[in-house]
């Protein structure tokens, strides 16, 4: 049974990404070990080389290092390193936008702070 990957994006960034998750969330902990990449490719029915890319993305990132012979393991600095990057995304991705659209609205930067306390309720108490 081939299990499902997202369509639209490639899946040695899925790996990743599920391994980054799994890593944030303690699913997968510091100095354990992760799924090969033979044992990605027999799961989705992908090709080895596929899964290797995503996996030593992370190996190259300082999330995962490799034990010759005996498989990729989750670094001791590995969910820091993961939650800084997440948290420069997140500036990137929503706060940067939000701020660019709340001066465009003339909400200034408390303005906008307190919306998001209140959970978007505007000038009400």
């Amino acid at each position: 049974m081939k299990r499902t990957l997202d369509e639209s994006k490639p899946i040695f960034l899925q790996i990743k990404e599920q391994l980054e998750d799994s890593i944030i969330n303690e699913t997968i902990q510091q100095g354990e070990r992760v799924p090969s990449t033979n044992e990605f490719a027999a799961f989705y029915e992908i090709n080895p080389a596929t899964a290797a890319k995503g996996v030593n993305q992370l190996v190259d990132e300082g999330i995962l290092r490799k034990r010759r012979g005996v498989g990729m393991f989750v670094t001791q600095e590995a969910k820091s390193i993961l939650i800084e990057k997440r948290k420069k995304t997140f500036y990137d991705n929503y706060v940067k936008p939000l701020k660019s659209e709340a001066a465009k609205l003339n909400i200034n930067n408390e303005q906008l702070v307190e919306l998001v306390k209140r959970g978007g309720e505007f000038g009400e108490n």
